[in-house]
């Protein structure tokens, strides 16, 4: 779920501009298509090479390598929406590798964050092992990319996720709406930063049972990204 990626810019002696106040426009395309839920994951691989050769073009070093961390994470959510789920492990898988590296050669915030975003949605596929072993790096890694960039709305929402989205008795969806709304304050937001925060919020009022609350939540979502299918099944429940 990210995602993501979301991100303070860095401008690199490669020229390619990471994560800051816009996404680079090569790696729109990609990131559009994976919210926007119109296209099957078949559909978006053609994307997700393009984004990948643009990034290959015009980056180098660590820059491309969260550049390619960035393109395994979207292609993965992509594979992850239609329930691919062994494919989009290996994206995953592939995007934690790259994020690693990154952060070996430069540690930085957009590494911390490429690596806790991968993490999570692989926890989020299992199994259970896998979950249990490694689930809790996703909070401590985000919170590294916050200690470097304080401003991340991708790694606040990690964080906050936790509460709105873990199973009973681990959530709080209290604390979580409130966590959520603070991003919104707090956070540099990127688009689908802003879908992400409205839908958990969003989803958190529906968890509780208050529709009329979830309401405004979600509609602002699906303003964002009016295709969005699960966005609009949570705005369905009443």
């Amino acid at each position: 779920m990210s995602m993501r990626i979301f991100w303070a810019l860095l401008l690199l002696t490669a020229g390619c501009a990471l994560w800051g106040e816009a996404l680079p426009e090569w790696l729109v395309p990609l990131r559009e298509a994976v919210y926007e839920q119109k296209l099957k994951a078949d559909e978006i691989a053609p994307l997700y090479r393009a984004a990948q050769a643009s990034a290959r073009e015009r980056c180098s070093g660590t820059a491309l390598d969260l550049a390619l961390s960035r393109c395994e994470y979207l292609m993965g959510r992509a594979l992850q929406y239609e329930e691919r789920n062994d494919e989009a492990r290996v994206h995953y898988k592939e995007g934690m590798r790259l994020a690693e590296k990154a952060l070996a050669a430069e540690p930085s915030a957009e590494g911390w964050l490429m690596r806790a975003e991968n993490l999570s949605q692989a926890c989020a596929l299992g199994p259970l092992s896998f979950t249990m072993s490694n689930g809790l790096n996703v909070e401590k890694f985000a919170k590294n990319a916050l200690a470097l960039n304080s401003r991340s709305a991708a790694a606040q929402y990690i964080v906050a996720a936790r509460w709105v989205f873990a199973p009973a008795p681990l959530s709080n969806h209290k604390k979580g709406i409130e966590m959520m709304q603070a991003i919104l304050v707090n956070g540099d937001m990127e688009k689908d930063d802003r879908f992400n925060v409205h839908l958990a919020i969003g989803y958190a009022y529906i968890q509780q049972k208050k529709y009329a609350e979830a309401r405004p939540w979600l509609l602002k979502s699906l303003e964002i990204y009016p295709s969005n299918k699960f966005a609009a099944e949570q705005l369905a429940k009443n």
